[in-house]
């Protein structure tokens, strides 16, 4: 109820901000200045036509992955003492047939003094070096989203948090603050099948995993912070995060319900010029700290995480980016004897992901491919997709979500029979 009167209140002022239409006080003229004269206001968005199928069968889904009508609204307003922006998206989803309304973005923008800026509200927030690939960028994502064929833009979810920078010739600091805690949008079975290792099998809307989220305001909460410096092109960064995993990373004692165990995130990061392209390298130390022991097989061990990467130019329109990237249990051993059934995993978790992109006909069109290859895991995943603007408003886009591998209980190859192609179409304003 609290979220729902902070975000009313914040709509409100948004409308009354924009309308200008608000009572003027005492002495003012209806259409006089001051605080409610109308500002200038930047609207954007577009209406978009979505519709995609699997390719493989799949008895526990549907075979549509994705079938939407969406509209989005992005408001955008500037004053003296502030920035306000609104972006929000309404959408009529056949698959799981509902519409509703997705606010993405609902936020006030200041900067107080020369040094230090303040953003308050919904937003979204990222950092970290990674390609479609995440270590310290502990904000929340729509693996949803990502793997049914919505655009990538989709794969960041929105935070409520009052996010904070500072700015200083030795450095600079952001701080964000969530109240409560924002998980991902994580995979349930409602839409895509997935490994269940209670059932020991591939499931999907016949086993959909109920969660206990934390949810309680400034108890439940999250803060992330980010040191960072340019040195000579290379910019520096040290990382920390207080919280909770942001998809489910244990179970409760009779397995009924995932959680979300507590979470501590250290971390930094190197990126700049290498060669003729841009090198970057970034570690990880999660803490799960309600098992740092790594004896309790309910909830996630201890991890390091590194990623090394690289991108360049290699032609005309033409650009690679390969990466590596290491997930390596801690504990191990204490994982190993703590399990009572079903395949155990690796130590280590290897993938590597190459980027591709191709701009053509004027940069009208883009071709790309991203695909990633875990050698421990055996499988793969990849991104083929193609967007054509056919004009400066619109634009035709078609894609693919591949996924294959030896084992059904591995990262990736746990969605075989979710490959799935799809279409959109987006007129822009």
């Amino acid at each position: 109820m609290l979220r729902k009167a902070v975000f009313g209140t914040l709509a409100v002022l948004l409308l009354t901000t924009f309308s200008g239409v608000a009572p003027a006080a005492e002495g003012e003229s209806e259409d006089g200045g001051g605080l409610f004269k109308l500002p200038p206001v930047e609207v954007h968005g577009f209406l978009e036509s979505r519709s995609g199928y699997r390719l493989q069968n799949d008895k526990y889904e549907k075979d549509m992955s994705v079938m939407e009508q969406r509209m989005q609204l992005d408001l955008y307003s500037y004053m003296d003492w502030g920035d306000i922006r609104f972006k929000g998206d309404t959408y009529n989803d056949v698959v799981m047939g509902e519409t509703g309304f997705d606010m993405r973005e609902a936020n006030i923008f200041a900067r107080p003094t020369d040094f230090m800026d303040v953003k308050v509200g919904r937003q979204i927030l990222t950092w970290g070096t990674g390609d479609l690939i995440f270590i310290n960028d502990m904000f929340p994502k729509d693996w949803q989203s990502f793997f049914i064929g919505r655009d990538s833009e989709y794969l960041k979810a929105p935070s409520d948090a009052a996010k904070v920078s500072f700015f200083w010739d030795w450095a600079n600091l952001d701080i964000a603050y969530t109240p409560q805690f924002d998980s991902d949008r994580y995979i349930t079975g409602e839409r895509i099948s997935y490994w269940n290792s209670n059932l020991q099998r591939t499931a999907g809307q016949d086993a959909i995993i109920h969660s206990n989220k934390p949810d309680r305001w400034f108890r439940d909460d999250e803060i992330a912070a980010r040191l960072y410096k340019n040195i000579k092109n290379y910019e520096y960064a040290l990382y920390a995060y207080r919280g909770y995993w942001k998809s489910p990373g244990g179970f409760n004692p009779g397995m009924t319900q995932a959680i979300f165990p507590d979470l501590n995130v250290y971390g930094m990061s190197v990126r700049g010029a290498v060669g003729k392209g841009i090198g970057n390298v970034e570690v990880g130390y999660y803490d799960s700290a309600d098992d740092r022991s790594g004896k309790n097989n309910l909830i996630n061990n201890s991890e390091m995480r590194y990623l090394l990467g690289y991108t360049r130019e290699i032609g005309k329109d033409l650009t690679m980016g390969l990466q590596y990237y290491l997930e390596q249990m801690l504990n191990f051993s204490e994982y190993q004897r703590s399990l009572t059934s079903g395949p155990a995993r690796d130590r280590d978790r290897h993938v590597m992901t190459v980027r591709l992109t191709k701009l053509l006909m004027n940069q009208n069109l883009r071709l790309s491919l991203f695909g990633y290859y875990s050698p421990s895991d055996k499988d793969v995943y990849m991104r083929p997709n193609v967007n054509y603007k056919v004009s400066d408003n619109t634009a035709v886009e078609v894609g693919s979500n591949i996924f294959f591998g030896d084992y059904s209980n591995t990262f990736f190859g746990q969605f075989r029979d979710d490959t799935n192609v799809y279409l959109s179409l987006r007129y822009s304003f």
